[in-house]
């Protein structure tokens, strides 16, 4: 205990009575001091939070100790972590009390582990005569409480080979270990232990398990877990939000929070934080909006979790108004919040109102520069960026990895070779040289200022850390400069010193894609054939997506279609885009068809390449059912890129009634560029002037340096 009150509570009162009135069962030498008047001063000495000095009187005594007092001295070492102390106790025990009760013994093992010394706790349990199931339980918790996840899950094993049955605080350990691990299979053993030993009931073991479901990526079994659960706490639902945020399913995310919220549930702050960066996630301002108007009716905004992910969530989605005004209440600028809205500012196009935000800040972190570093390279104010550096490096001092990477983008924007190279050598200095985002930087610098031979030179300096931005850097710096043969010779060359696994060759195929690089593509796809590689859907999609971006859509058809590997949707899409970009829009509709005969839901990003086919080859209707069908048949919530479709099928096809009617309905306000193609379609079909003169006004109210006059035609 660091520290006790002078005024004793009852239970303590209690306790000291017990141990004053206690008679000791054997005779001490009268020179020894009595255990009264040394429990007295031992007490004394805790009521005034003098732990140390406690344990130090204790420990000096020639005497024992009633039992009880030990474990309540144990306890209060373990809150205080003083595991001097914990260790002299011990050491008393053991020494007046040769065979000590193992229940003494396992609240010092306790102890040990919450201090955070577990060979301590180990040894004790070694040494011990004798064990139950609470000594087991103690060391694997320790074990389990400062990360030595396999130890714990070794010692569970060994409990049950000695015949020791388990716990509920032995699972709840057990199971916290396999998902740090992620241990998939050893969970679901665990998982069939709790229901034969009758544990299926306990809230915390039930909710232990949809965490580890979910943080080993097996979200449907991490649902039906949570269905299961008959009364869900607080915690519960928190995982699940959690664990359907950390697993990219962000509208699931969101879903649970307002499920929670209908079942009358109090959320925890990190609860309705994961909420917001949810919302983030999928640019769902109308449902951050929701949860927002639950959040001040709860009085949690004031809140610090809270109100930072609140103003992050306005940040990412763009309305910075909002962002703003939840900036200003009193308790909101704070180091975090001041650097969102920093970035906030920088990336949406203000740098003036960030560079305001950013001197008026109490303190700054490298996250703070590099916010505002980054929003003058997003605009191309490559001087600006250039002297900001410069003044981050004079007066703050520290220069990590994406400083540096935006600075090098700044020398590549500027061909600055020299400059680069200056870059390069405080690299070198610093022993960055093996990040792989500043070795690619510096690849891309050296390409784009047209240096192709350090390219080549640090191309084989970085072998080490090769992926899909490194190959894409080396082979759209060739293709800039018609060297296109020469990244052929440099892949040859790699064949030839190894041989490349699937996840190379895949990496290889991603960057010709991204490239339009053909030949090599066609030469990786002749790789995979001659070696006889398994063609698994990683590289299936690799091949596909290489052939319709570099224009071959009749090969990608024909892979795609060669085998039964198609169950994956990123697939489907993949091939549904391809054929979009490849002018094929009617064939998209018959592969959505042949999708859902095939049993593989769609996505948000189906929808998406479905509503731009629709455009493409003007189908209104069918683009206004599709996306009406969104969340009363397929359950995705619309984000912005399907909002930006809709607006373009009606504006670019003269749909300008059903176009007001859709804006209308809209649940945030239109972009800029949403704007624009309603002002110019209104322009175009000489229809719905009024409209036109609708968005001229929003968009000059959203970027004033704008402004457009819609022309008054006569019907």
């Amino acid at each position: 205990m660091a520290h006790m009150n002078s005024s004793t509570s009852s239970p303590f009162k209690s306790f000291l009575n017990g141990i004053l009135n206690h008679q000791p069962t054997t005779s001490y030498p009268p020179e020894c001091t009595s255990l009264k008047a040394t429990t007295t001063t031992i007490l004394n000495h805790l009521r005034l939070g003098r732990l140390s000095k406690a344990i130090s009187i204790l420990f000096s005594t020639p005497f024992s100790f009633p039992f009880s007092f030990y474990t309540h001295l144990l306890h209060l070492c373990s809150a205080s972590k003083s595991v001097i102390e914990v260790r002299k106790l011990e050491s008393h025990l053991v020494s007046f009390n040769p065979t000590p009760p193992v229940f003494v013994l396992n609240r010092a093992i306790e102890a040990y582990g919450k201090c955070g010394y577990v060979v301590d706790a180990r040894d004790l349990f070694d040494e011990m005569p004798q064990r139950d199931g609470g000594s087991w339980n103690a060391v694997i918790t320790a074990y389990s409480r400062n990360g030595f996840y396999d130890e714990a899950i070794g010692v569970f094993l060994d409990m049950r080979r000695a015949g020791v049955f388990g716990s509920e605080v032995t699972f709840a350990s057990v199971l916290g270990s396999c998902g740090s691990l992620l241990e998939l299979w050893l969970a679901r053993q665990v998982h069939g232990l709790v229901l034969k030993y009758g544990f299926c009931g306990n809230v915390i073991l039930e909710s232990s398990l949809v965490d580890i479901y979910g943080k080993c990526g097996v979200m449907s079994e991490a649902r039906r877990m949570f269905d299961g659960i008959e009364n869900p706490n607080v915690v519960s639902w928190n995982v699940i939000v959690r664990r359907y945020l950390e697993s990219g399913q962000d509208e699931a995310a969101v879903s649970m929070f307002f499920k929670m919220i209908g079942m009358n549930m109090i959320p925890l702050n990190f609860t309705v934080s994961s909420a917001f960066v949810a919302c983030s996630k999928f640019r769902g301002i109308k449902e951050g909006m929701q949860i927002y108007g639950y959040v001040i009716k709860s009085n949690m905004v004031a809140d610090e979790v809270v109100c930072s992910s609140l103003i992050d969530m306005f940040v990412k989605c763009g309305d910075m108004s909002s962002a703003h005004s939840i900036f200003e209440l009193p308790s909101s600028k704070n180091l975090i919040n001041y650097t969102s809205m920093v970035s906030g500012y920088a990336m949406s196009g203000r740098p003036e109102k960030a560079k305001e935000l950013f001197d008026e800040m109490p303190e700054r972190n490298v996250i703070s520069w590099n916010s505002m570093l980054a929003g003058y390279t997003r605009l191309s104010q490559w001087d600006d960026a250039l002297n900001f550096f410069i003044m981050m490096n004079n007066e703050f001092g520290y220069i990590d990895y994406l400083s540096l990477g935006l600075i090098l983008n700044v020398c590549a924007a500027l061909s600055d070779v020299q400059l680069g190279k200056q870059v390069h050598g405080y690299i070198y200095r610093h022993g960055l040289n093996t990040n792989s985002f500043v070795g690619n930087a510096l690849l891309d610098m050296y390409g784009k200022c047209g240096n192709m031979k350090s390219v080549r030179v640090w191309f084989e300096e970085i072998r080490h850390s090769w992926d899909s931005v490194s190959w894409n850097s080396l082979l759209t710096s060739y293709a800039r400069h018609q060297l296109s043969e020469e990244a052929l010779i440099i892949f040859h060359n790699v064949l030839g010193e190894t041989i490349p696994s699937r996840y190379t060759l895949a990496t290889l195929l991603t960057t010709c894609a991204n490239t339009f690089a053909l030949e090599p593509g066609k030469q990786i796809h002749g790789v995979l054939l001659r070696n006889g590689y398994e063609v698994d859907i990683v590289l299936k999609g690799a091949l596909v997506d290489m052939y319709f971006k570099c224009r071959r859509a009749e090969y990608g058809l024909k892979i795609f279609s060669m085998d039964n590997i198609r169950a994956d949707v990123i697939l489907w899409n993949s091939v549904m885009f391809g054929c979009y970009y490849n002018g094929m829009g009617e064939k998209v509709f018959e592969l959505f068809g042949l999708m859902e005969k095939e049993g593989v839901n769609p996505d948000y990003v189906t929808l998406h390449a479905l509503l731009l086919a629709c455009i493409s080859t003007a189908r209104v209707k069918l683009g206004s059912e599709l996306f009406d069908s969104m969340i009363a048949k397929y359950y995705i919530i619309p984000r912005l890129e399907h909002y930006e479709s809709m607006i373009e099928l009606y504006a670019r096809h003269g749909f300008m009634d059903e176009l007001e009617d859709f804006i209308k309905r809209m649940p945030f306000d239109l972009t800029v560029p949403m704007l624009s193609k309603v002002f110019y379609s209104c322009q175009k079909y000489r229809s719905n002037l009024r409209l036109g003169e609708w968005a001229a006004e929003q968009i000059s109210k959203l970027d004033p340096n704008v402004s457009l006059t819609c022309n008054k035609y006569k019907r």
